[in-house]
């Protein structure tokens, strides 16, 4: 930590997690006027993988709890507004940024696995936006409040699927695949 360049690492906290309290500063004056309201905040990696983890860099892992732990405090400031926060991650996404710095697009994604084999368990953005909906639309939302979850967690449980009919389970396949050391294989975990 004390070799990394100090303003970047401020500058990562800064966009990482102040972000995230400004947006919801200013949105939940508007979302405690009726109970039932729903914050998600969408983070890299679930609490449990995070806690037993180091990720990348002191600035980068301490972006990433701290999210996290948003969705658990602000569960508690908004039960008394009947209101419900998590915290949601995606698997390996296929962001513009991701399918960029692959140099491939959603229709070649799968051109990167000779670069990075593990991204064949890989999401679309519309499945974790699928996810939102899935909670957004369960009547028994606040079941969830204050937990740390996963786009492939939440299709097991509500049944959806990303846009080719499968239901990645990212964070499953990466403790017991990816950092297990073995090979890419997503048989199991899609």
């Amino acid at each position: 930590m004390w070799e990394q360049d100090l303003d970047k690492g401020l500058r990562t906290l800064e966009l990482a997690i102040e972000t995230h309290i400004v947006t919801s500063h200013a949105a939940l004056p508007l979302l405690v006027r009726r109970p039932g309201g729903l914050v998600v905040e969408v983070t890299d990696g679930t609490k449990a993988y995070n806690d037993g983890n180091y990720r990348v860099s002191f600035f980068y892992d301490l972006a990433k709890v701290a999210v996290n732990r948003m969705g658990f405090t602000l569960a508690e400031e908004l039960r008394p507004f009947g209101g419900t926060a998590v915290s949601l991650t995606p698997g390996w996404l296929r962001s513009e940024l991701m399918l960029d710095l692959f140099g491939v697009t959603e229709q070649t994604w799968r051109d990167a696995l000779e670069k990075e084999p593990h991204f064949a368990i890989s999401e679309t953005p519309a499945f974790v936006g699928r996810a939102v909906a899935a909670l957004a639309a369960d009547p028994d939302r606040a079941r969830w409040s204050g937990q740390s979850l996963s786009s492939g967690g939440l299709a097991q449980v509500y049944g959806f699927t990303d846009v080719d009919g499968s239901r990645p389970d990212a964070w499953r396949y990466v403790v017991e695949v990816q950092d297990a050391g073995r090979p890419a294989d997503v048989t199991g975990y899609r």
